[in-house]
């Protein structure tokens, strides 16, 4: 029988990526999205092919009821995976309430809404395995993205606490904190702004999403067994 994984932020460029490994891995997928139907559609039929069944679930995660609106369409669950977000670049004096609330809902409070819902189910899962994907800038800050890295920390911080909770139960939750990753995400960077940053990193490039997926897969593997409450930092060397 094969096993049920919730990925949220389907749509975009790391979630993407990580549906697609955990299809070859053989796992049946929930879909999250938001935005990008069309983007989400073509990505249904590919993991199909591939042999998975697959759920697509639209929910505004960063609207008050997303969360629970999403966990009402599961039904059997072994692990889950959260790779949703969105940046926010500016001065922090300069962002306003709102843009804070929709960073918090979709970071911190829509996964914890979430996986709330989850444990019982979770409970009765072989393997059960949680996976946030924060940031390099939730373990070391950034200037012009005060609140993303604040709701990225927050993330570590859930993860690092509830690991202690669910661990008698056998389930497991690790974050990973990608760094400078090749994605949409980094639109907003020209070319040479890229190259600028890649040039800081020891590996000299950046990573890319793929790379991202091939650690979301090995903490929700048996090969990770004995792994909770850690951070993986998938950065080249950055930070660290």
């Amino acid at each position: 029988m094969k096993k049920w994984v919730l990925v949220t932020g389907a749509s975009g460029g790391i979630g993407e990526e990580i549906a697609r490994k955990l299809a070859k891995e053989g796992w049946n997928l929930y879909l999250q999205y938001f935005k990008g139907k069309e983007k989400i559609d073509q990505l249904q039929k590919e993991l199909e092919l591939i042999g998975s069944e697959v759920i697509v679930i639209q929910a505004d995660l960063t609207a008050a009821g997303g969360a629970r609106l999403l966990a009402s369409h599961l039904f059997t669950v072994e692990a889950a995976i959260f790779a949703g977000g969105t940046a926010h670049y500016s001065l922090f004096q300069d962002i306003e309430e709102k843009d804070i609330d929709k960073l918090w809902q979709l970071h911190v409070k829509s996964p914890m809404v979430i996986v709330q819902q989850l444990i019982p189910k979770l409970r009765k899962a072989i393997f059960p395995s949680i996976v946030l994907v924060s940031s390099v800038w939730g373990q070391t800050g950034a200037a012009c993205e005060v609140a993303y890295s604040t709701v990225k920390g927050a993330q570590i911080a859930f993860v690092k606490a509830l690991a202690k909770e669910l661990a008698p139960s056998n389930i497991r939750i690790n974050a990973i904190a990608p760094g400078a990753v090749n994605t949409p995400m980094m639109a907003q960077f020209s070319m040479e702004e890229k190259m600028e940053i890649a040039a800081d990193i020891p590996m000299g490039r950046l990573g890319t999403a793929a790379e991202i997926a091939e650690a979301v897969h090995f903490v929700c593997s048996p090969s990770s067994s004995y792994i909770t409450g850690q951070v993986l930092a998938v950065n080249g060397g950055w930070y660290t």
